[in-house]
């Protein structure tokens, strides 16, 4: 039995991936990644970056992508719980435009596999959350890009958070996504 639970979401090649825990009155034990058992599930990637982020209540962080050194993410919340969303930017793909969400949080302890191609965000549902993520190339800060949270065209859902949304001025400034044309995401397709 692996120590794994892959399930694809709406959009083929996303997947919400459920750790194995083991635990007694002491405390618990996971493993959050291990290579041949991502292989065997289809997430045959490389991680060259780890990022943390810690944020409170109603912070919204998104929807972000990378035109290039674009990034595979393998994400999961510490503490707290967030609701995390992709966004299929794939010119040509069926699900091209659509987007799932999924709560994470430290108790159910699951792991959101977004691709290279995908727009990503997230919303901060607990008084405080820390964010852990793994990435298939580094950060380019020349390379961001995003789409507006709240964008007509995409129309993500997001749960209610107990407060305003807060969002980065960077964040406040996307491109709407029908405005964008995303041509160096086909090559994810």
């Amino acid at each position: 039995m692996g120590k794994f639970h892959f399930t694809e979401t709406a959009i083929p090649g996303v997947m919400v991936i459920e750790p194995t825990v083991f635990g007694d009155a002491r405390g618990y034990f996971m493993e959050t990644y291990h290579k041949e058992e991502f292989a065997a599930a289809g997430i045959d990637k490389e991680f060259v970056q780890d990022n943390q982020s810690k944020s409170s209540r109603g912070v919204l962080r998104g929807l972000h992508f990378q035109t290039e050194n674009t990034q595979g993410k393998l994400v999961r919340v510490t503490k707290g719980e967030v609701y995390d969303v992709a966004v299929d930017c794939r010119p040509g793909s069926a699900t091209y435009g659509k987007w799932v969400g999924v709560t994470l949080s430290e108790e159910n302890k699951k792991m959101f596999y977004i691709p290279e191609g995908f727009a990503h965000g997230f919303l901060v549902l607990s008084d405080e959350a820390e964010f852990c993520y793994k990435c298939t190339d580094v950060y380019n800060p020349n390379a961001e890009g995003g789409i507006p949270y709240n964008d007509p065209t995409v129309g993500v859902e997001w749960p209610d958070c107990g407060c305003p949304h807060k969002l980065s001025a960077k964040d406040e400034k996307h491109t709407p996504f029908a405005q964008q044309e995303f041509e160096y995401f086909k090559k994810y397709l």
